[in-house]
């Protein structure tokens, strides 16, 4: 088995990334041909990481709003030394998300190459997920 040190930097640059709306985090932590899934609608949707990028460029950080970080690791299953998917929970804002992330390591790190999320709790207002 691997040391699983760098993976966990990688799932920080992760919850950093979103809790910030920080681009530059998003972009060394998400491989560009990533594609997010989803079922919440009762039909699976796929996002391409282009769009969901978008989201995050628009979206009020909770990081200016001073929110406290609510984000855990719940699992991390090892594939091999180079691939994993990691379970996480965070809040963003009022919004509660289980994501199911699989990373796979090269020459340049652990990068997200797909990511399956659930909405755990439902906000009554504020910006997009």
């Amino acid at each position: 088995m691997c040391s699983d040190t760098d993976l966990l930097q990688a799932i920080q640059t992760y919850f950093d990334a979103l809790y910030a709306c920080d681009l530059s985090l998003f972009d060394q932590i998400f491989h560009p041909a990533c594609s997010l899934f989803d079922a919440d609608e009762g039909a699976i949707t796929v996002d391409p990481i282009a769009d969901y990028r978008q989201v995050i460029a628009k979206r009020v950080s909770p990081a200016s709003r001073s929110q406290d970080r609510e984000d855990e690791i719940i699992l991390i299953d090892w594939l091999s030394p180079a691939a994993a998917t990691v379970k996480v929970r965070l809040r963003i804002h009022a919004d509660v998300f289980v994501d199911h992330l699989c990373f796979i390591k090269d020459i340049e790190g652990w990068r997200i190459v797909a990511k399956v999320w659930h909405l755990e709790t439902v906000r009554t207002s504020s910006p997009a997920s």
